[in-house]
């Protein structure tokens, strides 16, 4: 069970603890942060509300020990990730567990992601040995006017301490792709995880505890936003951010000032399947990708764009699969379990209700019980309707039925977000051109948009994001140059 046996520790009574310098520590607020089960709405755990003390604290120990750990051999950085990730795969359950009671995980994807976690910390290390032990050489007659008399030894170094805020959906793998490439580059890491995923997260710092990282080096704050929010983003501690969540990231790039920023935000991820599409190939990705984890995923497939001349047979095929699907409880690996909470609930309710007001047509009866919201496809949506261009983050799908490639890209390169998006055709030199015409950060063809493999560029454009993902992206987001230039002597001054 989560909290017990290995992972006693870290909790107290009822309410987790928070982790700094190398413990597990109870606030000095005496207040605790509740977490509701999303498929009961009932309490299933609490965490400490940290103050804004103890954060300055936690950033004064972070500064102390990445100077210390910069120095630390890459090897031996290496060596101490590739514990944790064997330690985090070998307590993937209680972790599981967590996943599956917090963010309504199915139990099978719960275990995936602390898996996937796992072989992303241990490729980090192997990658980050190869990139930081590589340094550049130049030498200045390669410039006009200029003799070889200087010599440039250019290198990447840490940039000091990073905030990792990752989101509820994958909030151990998301967290790991921020914590493992900066401790490999040589920096510290505080972690504020979210509230929903809070546990799965402090059982995952665990993993590091007991792998045996300097104490200081990485640490994880819990509270509420509206309180330690804007004092940990905007903290003078802070040399970087990696965050990756919603409209909160917007918020965050305009206070943070000259802060290295790496984020990932949401996608309105489009589907333009063609008339010569594997219709059949299209229906199993749209399900997949649009419905896997209730459509709660940033790459998740957020419109279909469908040519009129196959949108009936498309639409037909996909509800075939949607009628399949199990719906039900996250302990029962269900495929489409509670969305995260009420206010996410409501929220997709609203763009259902302006849909049929709007008349669309609604392939399956609206329906929901709590937080569960059955999977549903509506067709016919027009432009003026929300779904076009809004981002659910659940388990409803909408269908633009367009005449030519053009009225699917203008729409996909209309919208706000550019997170990622695909297209379905036979023919590779029509993806290809289709691939260059919209304007987004990855384009999948003849697959639903997807994150990974987690070594992969990941990246979006316009409010989907700033900088690049990607276990190597992150690694040299997460360093400076440095260079060191020799100045030998003039050539005319030189002896014989």
């Amino acid at each position: 069970m989560a909290g017990t046996g290995l992972f006693e520790e870290i909790k107290e009574e009822d309410v987790f603890k928070y982790y700094a310098d190398g413990e597990w520590k109870k606030s000095s607020s005496g207040k605790s942060v509740n977490i509701l089960n999303p498929a009961t709405r009932q309490i299933q755990y609490k965490v400490q509300a940290c103050t804004q003390e103890e954060v300055n604290k936690i950033f004064e120990s972070a500064k102390a020990a990445q100077k210390l750990w910069a120095k630390v051999p890459l090897w031996k950085r290496a060596e101490a990730l590739h514990k944790a990730a064997a330690l985090l795969k070998e307590h993937k359950a209680p972790i599981a567990e967590a996943l599956v009671k917090e963010v309504a995980k199915p139990a099978k994807d719960a275990v995936s992601e602390v898996v996937r976690s796992g072989d992303l910390i241990s490729y980090t290390a192997e990658e980050g040995v190869r990139i930081l032990s590589e340094g550049k050489f130049l030498v200045s007659d390669s410039f006009p006017g200029n003799e070889r008399n200087k010599l440039c030894l250019s290198s990447k170094i840490p940039l000091g301490v990073v905030l990792a805020i990752p989101p509820f959906n994958y909030p151990v793998n998301l967290a790991v792709s921020k914590i493992a490439p900066a401790l490999i580059a040589g920096n510290s890491v505080v972690l504020k995880p979210p509230t929903q995923g809070a546990v799965a997260g402090l059982h995952m710092i665990h993993c590091f505890h007991l792998a045996g990282f300097p104490k200081g080096l990485l640490s994880c704050v819990t509270g509420k936003g509206s309180e330690i929010g804007d004092f940990l983003t905007m903290h003078p501690g802070v040399n970087c951010i990696s965050f990756t969540g919603g409209d909160t990231g917007i918020a965050i790039s305009k206070k943070a000032g000259m802060v290295p920023l790496q984020m990932e935000l949401g996608g309105k991820d489009a589907c333009i399947v063609l008339e010569d599409a594997d219709l059949d190939l299209a229906a199993a990705n749209i399900v997949k990708g649009g419905f896997s984890y209730s459509g709660q995923r940033c790459t998740a497939v957020k419109v279909v764009l469908a040519m009129e001349s196959i949108a009936d047979e498309l639409v037909r095929k996909v509800n075939a699969k949607i009628a399949k699907l199990t719906v039900g409880s996250p302990e029962d690996d269900c495929d489409i379990t509670a969305v995260v909470s009420e206010s996410s609930a409501n929220f997709i309710e609203g763009l259902v209700k302006d849909a049929k007001e709007k008349g669309a047509t609604f392939c399956q009866e609206y329906r929901r019980e709590g937080n569960l919201i059955w999977p549903l496809l509506i067709d016919h949506v027009r432009p003026d309707i929300r779904l076009a261009w809004e981002e659910p983050f659940g388990p409803v799908l909408p269908v633009i039925r367009i005449s030519t490639v053009e009225e699917g890209i203008h729409h996909c390169n209309a919208n706000n977000f550019a997170l990622q998006g695909c297209v379905f055709t036979r023919d590779i030199n029509k993806a290809i051109l289709i691939s260059d015409a919209m304007e987004t950060g990855t384009v999948q063809i003849n697959s639903a948009p997807a994150r990974g493999p987690d070594h992969f560029p990941f990246q979006g454009l316009r409010d989907s994001g700033i900088g690049s993902q990607g276990i190597t992206n992150s690694i040299n987001m997460m360093t400076k140059v440095k260079s060191t230039v020799i100045n030998l002597p003039s050539p005319s001054y030189t002896m014989g």
